[in-house]
């Protein structure tokens, strides 16, 4: 189940500067749908299949536990430039952070007006050519931010496949027929609600709270690891403020301990998460010198602006 935090209180959590390294997410493909392509040879190729597989089955992982504070190796998304998708490495990295970020890439197209049913089918449609290396070879490693890339790729995506169809329309004989004002509503269009956030910004903040999602998963996962799983389920309510129903000194009376040591053991894990959250980030670049601005951009985006 995926975890949540609440977006008020991510603020307290998420200061503009960090004086220490800092990773929750979007929902990944339905259980057991993957990533398909609807039509073309390459669905039928078992390396598509492996790839199908790879999105699926790591859709929901967080990244992995980061290097020390300040050390800063290859990432996910370096290894996917270097390679270019070529090697396995490459394809499992490309893999990984499609899965992660199935979410922003359907938000996007459910707010540019397509319908649920249609917004799926055009995202599985796109990761499926993106994990086949389609677009690619035009990111300059310079500039390699995934997030930007994504969002790049998946409007060039949604531009190509209106040119096809309008190309298809002409090949057809069949010319367009013009609607009056009084007829414009074309069945099976779902207009964008002009009160609800723009296509971009919706894809950015579905961005951001996976980034928030994956590294309290990340968090948990360690705590589990370490052998602290009762601990953290205790403590975790003061990192995603669902705080209402229980006071430190119920969670001090849990763990056995005083109400000191459960405020040191929150301040803890919320540093830890910020580490955490500055990793998960670090991993969709191609520049550690880029996880200041980005983090400044989830910031924005958690904010609606």
């Amino acid at each position: 189940m995926p975890h949540r935090v609440r977006l008020p209180f991510a603020f307290s959590l998420l200061p503009f500067a960090f004086t220490q390294p800092l990773t929750p997410t979007l929902s990944p493909p339905r259980k057991g749908e993957g990533v398909k392509a609807r039509r073309g040879p390459s669905a039928a190729s078992p390396l598509f299949h492996a790839k199908q597989h790879h999105l699926t089955s790591h859709a929901s992982t967080p990244a992995t536990t980061p290097s020390p504070a300040g050390a800063f190796h290859t990432t996910q998304w370096t290894r996917v430039l270097a390679a270019r998708g070529d090697s396995p490495e490459s394809q499992a990295a490309l893999g990984d952070l499609c899965g992660a970020y199935y979410g922003a890439v359907f938000a996007f197209l459910r707010r540019s007006g397509r319908d649920e049913e249609a917004a799926r089918e055009l995202t599985q449609e796109f990761f499926a050519r993106l994990l086949a290396r389609q677009g690619l070879d035009t990111v300059v490693p310079e500039r390699g931010r995934f997030r930007s890339f994504l969002l790049g790729a998946v409007k060039h995506f949604l531009a190509d496949m209106h040119d096809r169809a309008r190309a298809a329309k002409r090949g057809s004989g069949t010319a367009p027929l013009p609607l009056g004002v009084e007829t414009d509503t074309s069945p099976g269009l779902e207009l964008p609600d002009a009160s609800a956030p723009d296509p971009e910004r919706e894809f950015d903040r579905k961005w951001a709270l996976t980034v928030l999602d994956r590294a309290l998963a990340a968090l948990d996962r360690e705590q589990a690891e370490a052998g602290r799983a009762t601990h953290f389920a205790t403590l975790k309510p003061w990192l995603t403020g669902d705080t209402e129903t229980v006071s430190q000194a119920d969670a001090a009376r849990v763990l056995e301990c005083n109400e000191g040591a459960v405020k040191v053991a929150v301040h803890r894990l919320r540093r830890r998460f910020r580490e955490l959250v500055k990793a998960e980030i670090a991993q969709t670049l191609s520049d550690p010198a880029q996880v200041k601005d980005e983090l400044a951009c989830l910031q924005a985006a958690l904010a609606g602006k």
